[in-house]
């Protein structure tokens, strides 16, 4: 039964639907999604057209606004929006470290999990969509990765959409795990450094801290073991509008006087476990990778492994000599399973999942060049977590799309830019551009 309710300018309803673990097995194992619908208190009873949001990740639920922040309220002077958790997050079936033990042992919940990527969300879409819309297509607005399961929609399910609009979410139609991380070292190496010509204070500060933490590996106050190369992985701040101005108050709060001599401040140990920990998306570090995998290569630790062509990036080697520690950004290692509390218990099924072989493609290069659905796409200049490069190849290849190239945000330009920068996309599927 849905539950109706209100917060200010809005109504909201949640809605729950059944769909199957396997969209090929329809008779098998199900699963629950859950989507919250929102529309405008003023229009609540008139019949307009749907928005469907994927919300970037993978791993995170949509967002729980309050009333019509950030884009909602553009998207809700023309829709109703559809707010959905994508299978295994928020209320959609969590996949976590305690609702796995529940498929059984590491294989088992390997296998569980391939089927959480954007070839399922879509036929999730579609599965739901009917019920929804009463069978009309609908809008789809894909944030980063759920820009990647828009691309994957209009691969192959393009009669299920009105439009797509995507910010910061083009992927490569064919790039390896290896290629994107290969792309993304360079890329993370820049943001680093334009961060400490705005902060040059940090340099020392990073390397102090790092320095610290490489000789006592602190545990903090929630469990999670901060290493050298945990500690560099708070880079992917970087990759948001104010996240150099976050890293930099981080950092310049992280010592503190006591008896027993300099120590990691209460404050900076808090703010550090809250960044780095995955408990709340936990599917995050578990598919990270295997989002990237289409063929029957393993992504094999794609982000560790390439990461050793860059010993730059090796904190070790770079406080035996002077230079500045470089953190990184967006990716996932086995440390990270050791060092976090939320993840050690699937260490192993994350080592089978990253050994698969058998990964199907997830986009159709020749459907996408025959495309006739109207789409837009914000590409941010030097994104950090998704290439530019990458990005505007495959924006060439598809058929009517058209691009917004723009540096005046960041990654989170959807959350920064809000409703400007849905209006100017919708603008752009309509020609109004």
């Amino acid at each position: 039964m849905s539950l109706t309710y209100r917060q200010p300018g809005v109504v909201l309803t949640d809605r729950r639907f059944t769909v199957p673990l396997d969209h090929d097995d329809p008779a098998g194992e199900s699963i629950e999604l859950y989507a919250r619908e929102v529309v405008g208190s003023d229009k609540a009873h008139q019949d307009l057209p749907w928005l469907v949001y994927l919300q970037g990740g993978p791993g995170f639920g949509a967002n729980r606004f309050v009333g019509k922040q950030a884009w909602l309220g553009r998207a809700l002077k023309e829709f109703r929006v559809l707010l959905l958790d994508q299978r295994g997050t928020g209320h959609s079936t969590p996949a976590n470290r305690q609702t796995l033990p529940l498929r059984g042992g590491p294989a088992a919940q390997a296998d569980y999990l391939a089927r959480f990527r954007a070839d399922a969300i879509v036929r999730d879409c579609e599965a739901i969509r009917p019920s929804v819309t009463g069978g009309a297509p609908w809008t789809v607005l894909g944030q980063s990765f759920g820009g990647f399961c828009a691309v994957r929609y209009l691969s192959t399910a393009p009669e299920g959409l009105r439009a797509a609009v995507i910010t910061g979410g083009l992927p490569s139609l064919d790039a390896h795990a290896d290629d994107v991380y290969r792309a993304a070292y360079p890329r993370i190496e820049r943001k680093v450094a334009a961060h400490y010509a705005r902060y040059p204070q940090d340099i020392e500060r990073a390397r102090q801290i790092a320095e610290y933490v490489l000789h006592h590996e602190p545990v903090l106050p929630g469990g999670y073991r901060l290493t050298a190369e945990a500690f560099q992985s708070l880079g992917i701040l970087l990759g948001g509008g104010e996240g150099s101005h976050r890293l930099h108050y981080l950092l310049e709060h992280a010592f503190v006087r006591t008896p027993q001599g300099t120590a990691l401040s209460d404050a900076f140990q808090e703010e550090v476990q809250g960044l780095l920990s995955y408990a709340g998306h936990p599917l995050y570090a578990l598919i990270h990778e295997a989002t990237y995998g289409q063929d029957e290569r393993p992504t094999a630790w794609a982000a560790e492994r390439v990461r050793a062509e860059f010993p730059q990036f090796d904190a070790a080697k770079t406080l035996a000599g002077d230079g500045p520690v470089l953190f990184t950004g967006e990716s996932v290692h086995p440390w990270t399973f050791d060092c976090d509390p939320a993840l050690r218990p699937l260490r192993e099924t994350a080592d089978l999942l990253a050994a698969r072989t058998d990964w199907t493609p997830l986009y159709d290069p020749a459907r996408l060049a025959a495309n006739e659905v109207p789409v837009a796409a914000a590409v941010y200049h030097d994104d950090m977590y998704v290439d530019t490069a990458h990005a505007l190849t495959t924006a060439r290849a598809i058929r009517g799309l058209r691009t917004w190239v723009t540096d005046e945000f960041e990654h989170d330009g959807l959350r920064a830019g809000g409703p400007r920068v849905l209006d100017r996309l919708l603008a752009l599927t309509r020609d109004e551009v």
